[in-house]
């Protein structure tokens, strides 16, 4: 299938995004990450996210707790907690993610690890306690 022009595509060093519909409120993603890589630790000011697991498997690291996800599996991010995701199969992981707020910006982020060198959160933002 191919992608329309006005497709939003974002490379990244874990694989690449794209946004499939944005509007007042939300904006949803397909998210691809190639196995062994993994997002930044991070989280969003403005936005919860809702993920989907279509293709590949996940560990989803939300607060302190790690999660295991299969094709069919999803998981709610609430607004400000702490996450990332890990593509752990041997295929591709795609996800689907809706995020849900006052802001669906891409700048919407605080990275507080991350393997590609791009944590910098901001000075007196560290992360909050995981519980």
């Amino acid at each position: 299938m191919e992608k329309p022009e006005s497709m939003e595509r974002g490379d990244r060093p874990w694989g690449y995004y794209l946004v499939l519909h944005e509007d007042a409120g939300y904006k949803v993603k397909q998210f691809v990450v190639r196995p062994g890589s993994r997002l930044s630790l991070q989280r969003h000011r403005h936005r919860a996210e809702h993920w989907q697991v279509v293709r590949g498997e996940a560990t989803v690291t939300l607060g302190k707790e790690q999660v295991r996800l299969a094709p069919g599996g999803s998981i709610d991010i609430p607004r400000g907690a702490l996450h990332r995701v890990e593509s752990v199969g041997k295929e591709n992981l795609v996800v689907i993610e809706v995020q849900m707020g006052e802001y669906v910006g891409e700048d919407d982020i605080e990275r507080f690890e991350d393997d590609y060198g791009r944590a910098a959160p901001a000075p007196g933002s560290a992360p909050p306690k995981m519980k």
